[in-house]
């Protein structure tokens, strides 16, 4: 039985003749040295593979020279390589940066679709290995390139006490649609953080079985403009209204809008006051949406009311073709944690198509208009639309400054990416 000592000396004494040989002759050599030594396959494989890295060391103005072992890295040759990264990067940002796990299921969908417009032109190789990679691989290559960015705003939501009981109180917990046309409507505020005059509203439709979104933008809170804007939407929407359910802002809880849902057969109903979870599907719609597309600056002019509703015209179709989305199938505690289940990603498009209570004739009519679409050509335009009213914004608050220079604007726009 060798000791350790004697061991080391006969690794020593091979490692410069195996790293010499031919693979059958190592073969050979590495059986006998196994036998000898009784060391596992692969750390004897591993000893005898190490480098011998000569240097030297300064000591007192001598050069002293001295030998160092070192193991040699195996090169493992990556599978997605810089030129799948790229290409991911660019699906990426046209897609808006979405998270990996509505990125990953969507790519099989929106890869042909950019490829049919020219905006990709990938070999088979790269194809098959994006069609392949999965979620955690693809946060893993993005990981440097992730910007994140969190801003806060404020409710500007005031009260509507009259017909509050001719409007039944519906919660979070009663929402279990399977039909499209229920929808949940909100305003989204352009205040820029100083509740002061009128200034814009976003009007924001959110069907709860499809995830469809609609916004327009208005005037201000008045219940003229507010209603206006629901029977824009109306004409717009791809399917019927069958139920609207509100917050208790008198915008909504209003003796006008209760006469016209009455009259078009909609169920009206609202959600309790101060409980936002009740509306938590348009509440997640005015984040992702609204609030990343427009930031919180403060709108209040005619040309920014256009700009704002020619943005919608546009987000509107990318994000209800191009933007999928997951939904929550159920939520498990166990102890302390709480488990929640999602569905695959689809868009709100695909989830229209797959339907039962949809008429054909409506999805033959989406699936000519989805077939017109470039998702890349209308990132374009949003972002373009986008600059349009930062520029406008900021030379609108650089004119507020010179007429009173005491009053310190906001910032006009933030433009979210991710």
């Amino acid at each position: 039985m060798l000791t350790m000592r004697q061991k080391k000396a006969i690794t020593k004494e091979l490692r410069d003749r195996y790293q010499r040989l031919s693979k059958k002759e190592k073969i050979i050599m590495l059986n006998e040295f196994i036998r000898l030594t009784g060391y596992n396959r692969s750390y004897a494989a591993r000893a005898l593979r190490i480098k011998r890295v000569l240097g030297y060391l300064n000591i007192a103005g001598k050069r002293i020279k001295y030998v160092a072992d070192r193991k040699s890295k195996r090169e493992k040759k990556r599978f997605y390589d810089k030129e799948v990264f790229m290409v991911l990067k660019k699906i990426w940002i046209i897609c808006d940066y979405i998270c990996s796990k509505r990125l990953a299921p969507f790519l099989s969908e929106v890869i042909p679709v950019l490829e049919k417009h020219g905006e990709i032109n990938l070999t088979t190789r790269i194809r098959e290995k994006l069609f392949k990679i999965s979620a955690a691989t693809i946060d893993r290559m993005l990981v440097e390139t992730r910007k994140r960015y969190r801003i806060k705003g404020r409710s500007t939501t005031r009260p509507g006490s009259l017909l509050k009981k001719s409007i039944p109180i519906r919660t979070f917990a009663d929402w279990d649609e399977k039909v499209p046309g229920f929808f949940e409507v909100d305003l989204v505020s352009h205040d820029g953080g100083a509740v002061r005059g009128d200034f814009l509203q976003s009007l924001n439709f959110t069907d709860i079985a499809t995830g469809w979104v609609e916004m327009i933008a208005v005037k201000n809170k008045a219940q003229v403009w507010v209603f206006g804007g629901i029977k824009s939407i109306k004409e717009r929407l791809p399917f019927p209204i069958l139920g609207i359910d509100s917050d208790n802002g008198s915008e909504f809880i209003n003796a006008h809008l209760l006469r016209y849902c009455q009259k078009e057969h909609i169920t009206f109903t609202r959600s309790r006051p101060y409980r936002k979870n009740d509306s938590c599907f348009v509440e997640q719609k005015n984040w992702s949406v609204i609030r990343r597309a427009v930031g919180y600056g403060r709108y209040d002019t005619d040309k920014e009311l256009n700009i704002l509703n020619e943005l919608y015209s546009y987000l509107r179709l990318y994000v209800n073709f191009f933007q999928p989305v997951r939904k929550l199938i159920k939520k498990e505690r166990i102890g302390s944690k709480i488990t929640k289940t999602y569905d695959e990603a689809k868009t709100p498009y695909r989830r229209v198509l797959a339907s039962p209570d949809i008429e054909d004739e409506i999805k033959v009519k989406l699936k000519n208009q989805y077939a017109m679409l470039n998702p890349a050509e209308l990132k374009r335009k949003i972002t373009k639309l986008q600059n349009r009213l930062l520029k406008l914004n900021s030379l609108k608050q650089e004119v507020e400054k010179g007429i009173d220079k005491s009053t310190k604007p906001l910032s006009s726009f933030e433009y979210i990416s991710g």
